[in-house]
């Protein structure tokens, strides 16, 4: 059964961001002789009961003030979530209904966990992607780019040819470690070239004719879900990535992906070094 976790010190807090991986951190700032948070706190047992894989954290400000304004908390109560020891969103006040909204929109599946597991250090940035800014050209209007962004039904399929271009834009800037590919062995992509921090999304005689950051060749292997690992030290600031598919596997005249992740970690993450200690406090070291 889940529950709620309370923070003992601004090293225990980090302790737990650190042990939580890419598991989603709800942290609860608090204080006692906040009325608001006295309220609230019931519905956060709630929610830590019904969100078993996320974990729930509460900071009492008055004990763990250095954590408090390391994190920005200028009110209680406020609410922050954390991905990968990366603060992701927040909500400020005693709003149970926003609270668990923004909870579903980062919690994720089982499935996202597994993925994430099986690179270490590094997480699927779906939660990362700014869904209004991003799009796909050439994408068939019953199959469009949001359905393989997820892993659940649907897929993203070409219409006029085999080629498309995908946009993906990130809410901060990101490390793109690999890609991750689900697709029909016949239909799967085969060549992507991969271009990054565009103004603005190029078409088709751009992304075939200028410079890509990297150019893959899949193979059907590849499009099991395997991530498929990019040169790294070529994506370390991504604003935005934009993958031009040429061809597929089998030169059929439509590809389709089932689904497909971006594999990587945010760059800003909370570093408990920048915290200021007050001396003298018994035990703060351990």
């Amino acid at each position: 059964m889940g529950t709620v976790r309370a923070i003992t010190d601004d090293a225990h807090f980090n302790a737990e961001l650190s042990a939580a991986g890419s598991k989603l951190v709800v942290v609860d700032f608090t204080a006692t002789w906040c009325g608001p948070c006295q309220r609230i706190a019931p519905v956060f047992d709630q929610l830590a009961r019904k969100y078993q894989r996320a974990i729930f954290l509460k900071v009492d400000v008055d004990k763990c003030s250095d954590t408090a304004s390391s994190q920005g908390v200028q009110a209680m109560p406020t609410f922050i979530l954390y991905k990968n020891k990366t603060k992701v969103d927040s909500v400020r006040g005693a709003d149970a209904t926003v609270l668990e909204n923004k909870i579903q929109q980062y919690y994720g599946s089982e499935n996202d966990d597994e993925a994430d597991s099986t690179v270490g250090g590094h997480m699927d940035l779906l939660s990362f992607i700014h869904k209004q800014q991003c799009e796909s050209l050439n994408e068939a209007d019953e199959h469009p780019l949001a359905h393989c962004l997820n892993s659940g039904p649907g897929y993203l399929e070409s219409d006029c040819d085999a080629q498309l271009i995908i946009n993906l834009s990130f809410t901060q800037a990101v490390k793109v470690h690999s890609l991750k590919v689900k697709a029909p062995h016949d239909k799967g992509p085969k060549t992507i070239k991969l271009f990054i921090n565009q103004p603005h999304t190029l078409d088709f005689d751009q992304a075939d004719s200028n410079q890509a950051v990297q150019e893959l060749q899949l193979t059907p292997s590849d499009l099991e879900g395997n991530p498929v690992n990019l040169r790294y030290v070529k994506f370390q600031n991504v604003q935005n990535i934009q993958l031009f598919i040429k061809d597929n596997q089998e030169d059929t005249d439509a590809t389709q992906i089932d689904h497909l992740a971006i594999i990587g970690s945010p760059i800003s993450t909370t570093n408990m070094g920048d915290f200021k200690r007050v001396a003298g406090k018994k035990g703060e070291s351990h």
